[in-house]
């Protein structure tokens, strides 16, 4: 039943890409996006976003994972995502099985407004 219930999320995760490129950034989801980032991503990523563990990705780098799209960084958020060089795998959904289509929109838009260099 887990399994199915992961791959419903997945599914409906994935047809929300779409509507991520284009979706303007805002104050409440990037205040909501803290305390994802803070709950869950922090253990690895830590408080400056340098990353905890060695080959966990630097978010501030220029060439880093904010980078990518936002497409992008959800399917690695969802399904879990190996770096180059990393130790080791991001568990599915940063291994927080309780985080939902908007946390996950909402950490992203933290984590570009905390840590993406402005060009």
């Amino acid at each position: 039943m887990r399994n199915i219930l992961s791959s419903i999320i997945k599914v409906g995760l994935a047809f929300a890409i779409a509507s991520l490129a284009n979706a303007p950034v805002n104050a409440n989801e990037v205040k909501l996006g803290a305390k994802v980032y803070g709950g869950t991503c922090v253990a690895c990523h830590g408080e400056n976003g340098k990353g905890e563990i060695p080959g966990v990705p630097d978010l501030t780098s220029a060439k880093g994972p904010l980078a990518k799209t936002d497409a992008v960084l959800l399917d690695h958020i969802v399904n879990g995502y190996e770096s180059p060089g990393s130790d080791m795998a991001m568990p599915e959904l940063g291994g927080n099985e309780d985080l939902t289509e908007q946390d996950i929109k909402n950490v992203i838009a933290y984590m570009r407004a905390k840590y993406q260099r402005k060009k």
